[in-house]
């Protein structure tokens, strides 16, 4: 079902990342960092969702009228590698066509701080995305968070599971806020319009 299809239909929006204190800064767990910020622009507080292993805020997004759409914010609170079933439980209890799903996540092979929006494709080695996919099909989309690759030998598990350096820090506030700015764009004006104004 693609968006045109069903405009009524709410927007799940899934930050991806680990939960529990000890991954909270790390890089792997930026899509947590940008799903907390909409939970505060939205005015909620996350709360547990039912059976799903998750955590939602749920609210609206968009000027009043057509434009504004009622959206679900959401961190599955399994690891990583196992975001497909709580992802995938949530989209059946809101009812949320495929194409109306939005996961946020790290990307290596962007700049750090980049943006990149896009609709289906692969996983990139990515095991939420790879999750997901596997739990109701690729055609999801997806705001990829650049953090760049590791540097000389390390091995990529570790560089994602660290957390950002002191200078990256400096600037993770204005690319998270960023970041936030192109979900809700890409919600309430489109892809198109979402990626000719982030995609940078």
């Amino acid at each position: 079902m693609d968006v045109t299809t069903d405009a009524a239909a709410p927007w799940l929006i899934v930050g991806l990342g680990n939960p529990g204190p000890e991954y909270a800064g790390n890089r792997h767990n930026v899509g947590f960092m940008v799903a907390d910020l909409l939970a505060e622009r939205v005015g909620g507080r996350f709360k547990r969702a039912g059976r799903a292993q998750a955590q939602v805020v749920e609210g609206r997004i968009g000027p009043p009228g057509p434009l504004n759409r009622r959206v679900i914010v959401a961190k599955p609170m399994s690891y990583m590698n196992l975001s497909g079933g709580p992802v995938n439980a949530l989209r059946d209890f809101y009812k949320v066509p495929v194409a109306h799903v939005v996961a946020v996540h790290d990307e290596l092979d962007i700049d750090y701080g980049t943006l990149r929006l896009k609709l289906g494709g692969g996983d990139n080695g990515h095991n939420g995305l790879k999750s997901m996919t596997k739990a109701f099909g690729a055609d999801y989309h997806r705001v990829r968070f650049g953090i760049g690759r590791p540097p000389g030998r390390m091995p990529v598990a570790d560089f994602v599971l660290k957390d950002f350096s002191s200078a990256e820090r400096k600037e993770l506030d204005y690319f998270v806020d960023r970041a936030a700015d192109a979900v809700e764009c890409l919600v309430i004006e489109g892809l198109e319009r979402a990626q000719s104004t982030y995609n940078s």
